[in-house]
């Protein structure tokens, strides 16, 4: 089955940092840094939803700018997460540009950011209508880092060390609903939007006596035959372990850092994580608070996780991706 998230780098591993996930059937974009922004198309764009920001160098946060060229004007909101300081620095942002004009729009872009800190989200909204200017800030605890939480996904977070607050991030999947066309074809079921429907009220929790009325290959499509939604999963699903994501970039390699990232990514199916200098280079690493491609691999190979990519490589290492990425995966591979 095609997984739930599609997952890539925004970039080359020398370039800004930034990760696209697709959350398949659900016409819906999460985006992890706001680096350059230019090779996304505005539909990808257009799309988003949450925007997870690790932290405000500019080469994580210059592509604000992008988004919010292309959603003014539009009625859209959009949601945004980084690290304390956060609401102060999408407001300079914003107090940027003039706006005595936005009033002639017919369509208006919301942004509600929260930033994280001292074991709360503070969150304010920016409203297009207003000139973006600010909502009182409200502030609401966090339990277990989770940001986000709605019937399909779960988005947590960890503050880490860069000098600064860094958030890294863990993206996971409820659970995962796998079809079985052969027994659907059994059954004589047709593909279609249905199942789109069917998945979504199974990760929502929907009674399990729910009737649903699906298109059949053996009745005319006028007479769809009926199911209740217990017995449909019972008949054509296997459901499993959730997809896991992790995002990990800018941190300094000490003992707090890497007990955070790997209580984190546990087990993740994929792990992104920076690896912006060689192992030899280690001090200069620790004093730029970044982490090593040695690090990087044993952080992967401690938290178990089944795949991993490293990027965010120092411009040093023109040319020597291959070094980079040869001694992340031997730490991976073998612990050492």
């Amino acid at each position: 089955m095609r997984p739930s998230f599609q997952a890539r780098l925004i970039n080359g591993p020398f370039d800004d940092p930034g990760l696209i996930v697709h959350c398949s059937h659900q016409k819906r974009v999460l985006l992890f840094d706001l680096g350059d922004l230019g090779v996304l198309s505005p539909n990808d764009v257009l799309k988003v939803t949450h925007i997870f920001v690790t932290h405000t160098h500019v080469d994580h946060f210059i592509g604000f700018d992008q988004v919010l060229r292309l959603l003014l004007g539009r009625e859209k909101v959009i949601r945004l997460y980084g690290p304390e300081g956060f609401l102060k620095n999408v407001a300079g942002k914003l107090a940027g540009y003039s706006w005595n004009l936005v009033h002639n729009y017919h369509d208006a872009l919301t942004i509600e950011a929260a930033e994280v800190a001292d074991g709360q989200v503070r969150i304010q909204t920016f409203d297009c209508q207003t000139g973006f200017a600010a909502s009182p800030m409200r502030e609401l605890p966090i339990s277990d880092g989770v940001l986000l939480q709605d019937p399909m996904l779960k988005v947590e977070t960890v503050v880490l060390d860069h000098q600064i607050p860094c958030l890294a991030f863990n993206l996971e999947e409820r659970f995962h609903v796998n079809i079985l066309k052969p027994r659907m074809d059994a059954l004589g079921l047709t593909v279609g939007p249905w199942l789109t429907d069917f998945k979504r009220r199974l990760l929502r929790g929907d009674d399990p006596a729910t009737t649903l009325r699906i298109p059949s290959l053996f009745t005319a499509a006028s007479q769809p035959q009926d199911y209740s939604l217990g017995d449909l999963q019972q008949k054509i699903t296997r459901i499993t372990r959730g997809q896991k994501i992790a995002y990990v970039t800018d941190a300094a390699y000490h003992r707090s850092n890497e007990e955070k990232i790997v209580a984190l990514a546990k087990g993740a199916d994929h792990l992104f994580i920076e690896a912006a200098f060689l192992d030899a280079e280690r001090e200069v690493a620790l004093a730029k608070h970044h982490l090593t491609a040695r690090q990087a691999g044993l952080i992967g190979h401690r938290a178990g996780v089944r795949q991993m990519t490293v990027f965010h490589y120092s411009p040093r290492y023109t040319g020597m991706a291959e070094a980079l990425e040869s001694e992340a995966r031997q730490a991976f591979e073998t612990g050492r």
